[in-house]
């Protein structure tokens, strides 16, 4: 029987370190979403855009 009491405890805290590390990376992708969003909305992304910049290879001949 403590064998059984012992799995059951195991197997709840297994459950609960995966749902704080689920919140985790919930809020870790929700920080990234609003940096992102953010830096979307500035002034200075018009000028850090990849589009504008000149190729990174030359052309082969």
């Amino acid at each position: 029987m403590l064998e059984y009491e012992m799995q059951q405890f195991r197997q709840a805290e297994l459950v609960r370190q995966a749902e704080q590390e689920r919140r985790a990376r919930e809020a870790a992708r929700g920080r990234r979403a609003a940096r992102r969003d953010s830096a979307e909305r500035s002034p200075e992304a018009e000028s850090h855009r990849r589009r504008f910049r000149r190729p990174r290879f030359a052309r082969a001949a």
